[in-house]
């Protein structure tokens, strides 16, 4: 069954007891819903090089009928997935699809006084969001024991099944529990019910557990936490942010117990996602889902989860993945863009962050003009420029195969500093520190043409490294105070093919003198210094 473990402190992802670096894209959300549509998409996946793909199961599917399962098409999916050789992540539409219910089964639907609607506007089980274009807006109450119920029962079938149809073979490796879980268009639900549980005690354990947990958070969270009571109702404890951590309270129990009862019948690792808060006010974006500003509350109500997951569609992408990688939590980048950065953050993640994984969503159009007003709609951020220039399909599929291929190298350095990774996202993080050796990356040249420029590094011995270079100048230097100068011993360009290190050409001359680096390369280096 597949697991994390720890390598060097680091969280891997292991198969069949090997390191499995996920590289994967995620489809459009109607693509898995029939194998035919998705004969286009592994398709597509070969040519990016991805070894995985990450694919919606829905509750209206599996559970047209209440009580009533069919997994037919979870099963083609698997086998289809065995026929290209990927893996798959299936992501759980269930109560919860970007903060709606889009996916919850008709008989839950239509029955909404069993199936509670989230009340934004007090007695209204539907509204239109204000501060969001207008949008039709309705979604199922995290406060609703019958939603959860059913919700539950439907996932533990799923995971259930999943064992009895892939427990040897392993093709799905992780789940997501739900997608973009939260509500929008409030801070909190204002039901009569929600008003009276908001007016209660906060539980006591879950206030400790605040108080002494505070140092992570957000500063305006941490402020409200310390300065907040010790007993009494949320107001009182969580003052300013009572009402996003309220909901986050209660949306993270629904989804541990969910996850909790699927663990108990396959314990596949399991993911949560979220819509990024962006430093807006809760309810613009889903509050109560798993951002980082309330990653403590979901740390605490939510154990069963292995993974916080960001959706990153916004310009500062590192200065997120920085966010997500707080309390031990392992970075894993279920959708972002396909816009030219795609693959450079590919490989900056993997050499930097040492992430789990890494999936661009609707992948399947990576290469074509990105539509910037229906990504706008849905929280992608269009005041990014590098959204006019498509990735190039090629160097994605070389960058991803190469990453594949040095997997087995790289997850063994997960957690130390033999694995580094410089790009020109973080311009002036231009330098590798290596023992002995250290290398300089410059990613701004008028030598160099083209502005995407990253480079990962992986130190293989003392005076030995991979390197993956793109868009950028490589200059290593001796950190020795007795040997001061150092040189190239060896510079080889080449391929790294079933453990087997093949050199394409070795280079010298010109070629060291200026390591400058114009597309997507592996080198293999040897250094030396002296006096």
């Amino acid at each position: 069954m597949p697991y994390l473990k720890e390598i060097n402190g680091k969280k891997v992802l292991s198969v069949h007891d090997k390191p499995f670096l996920v590289l994967a894209g995620e489809v459009h959300n109607s693509a898995s819903s029939s194998i035919e549509c998705m004969e286009s998409a592994w398709e597509k996946a070969i040519s990016l090089g991805m070894n995985s793909l990450l694919l919606p199961v829905t509750w209206e599917n599996i559970e047209p009928e209440e009580g009533i399962f069919d997994f037919a098409l979870v099963d083609q999916l698997i086998e289809q997935a065995r026929k290209y050789n990927k893996k798959i992540v299936f992501l759980w539409f269930g109560a919860w699809k970007n903060a709606q219910c889009y996916y919850a089964p008709a008989w839950v639907k239509k029955d909404v006084k069993r199936f509670k609607r989230a009340e934004v506007k007090k007695g209204h089980n539907f509204t239109n969001l204000e501060d969001f274009y207008g949008m039709p807006y309705t979604t199922l109450s995290y406060l609703c024991e019958e939603t959860k119920k059913s919700d539950t029962r439907a996932f533990k079938e799923l995971m259930k099944h999943i064992k009895g149809f892939d427990g040897e073979e392993n093709t799905v490796i992780m789940m997501q529990v739900e997608n973009e879980p939260g509500l929008q268009g409030a801070a909190r639900e204002n039901s009569d019910e929600a008003d009276k549980i908001f007016k209660s005690e906060v539980p006591q354990e879950f206030v400790a557990f605040m108080k002494s947990n505070s140092d992570s958070m957000a500063e305006d969270v941490k402020k409200a936490v310390k300065s907040g009571a010790y007993d009494g109702n949320w107001s009182e404890v969580f003052g300013e942010v009572a009402e996003e951590v309220f909901s986050a309270y209660h949306v993270a129990t629904y989804i541990n117990s969910v996850a909790s009862e699927g663990k108990k019948e396959y314990a596949l690792p399991l993911i949560a996602n979220c819509w990024l808060d962006k430093g807006q006010k809760p309810g613009l974006y889903p509050s109560g889902g798993p951002v980082s500003r309330m990653m403590e509350v979901w740390k605490f109500c939510a154990p069963e989860i292995d993974v916080i997951a960001p959706d990153i569609y916004v310009p500062n992408f590192m200065d997120v993945c920085d966010d997500y990688i707080k309390l031990n939590n392992p970075l894993f980048i279920p959708e972002t863009v396909t816009h030219a950065y795609a693959g450079p953050r590919q490989l900056y993640v993997v050499g930097h962050y040492h992430a789990l994984g890494y999936a661009p969503f609707g992948f399947e159009g990576m290469g074509e003009e990105f539509s910037a007003i229906d990504s706008y709609l849905f929280g992608v951020e269009t005041a990014d420029p590098l959204f006019e220039v498509p990735q190039d399909v090629h160097e994605y599929h070389w960058i991803t195969k190469t990453l594949d291929d040095l997997s087995p190298l790289l997850l063994t350095k997960y957690g130390t500093t033999d694995l580094q990774a410089v790009s020109c996202e973080r311009k002036d993080d231009d330098i590798m520190l290596f023992g002995e050796y250290g290398i300089k990356v410059m990613t701004e040249s008028q030598m160099i043409s083209r502005r995407d420029g990253v480079c990962l590094a992986l130190k293989i011995a003392d005076d030995e490294f991979y390197l993956i270079a793109n868009g950028c100048i490589i200059h290593p230097f001796s950190l020795s105070k007795e040997k001061p100068y150092s040189g190239i011993l060896s510079l080889e360009e080449g391929s790294y093919e079933d453990g087997v290190w093949k050199a394409y050409r070795r280079l010298n001359g010109d070629e060291v003198a200026i390591m400058r680096y114009e597309k997507p390369t592996l080198l293999r280096m040897k250094v030396y210094s002296y006096n």
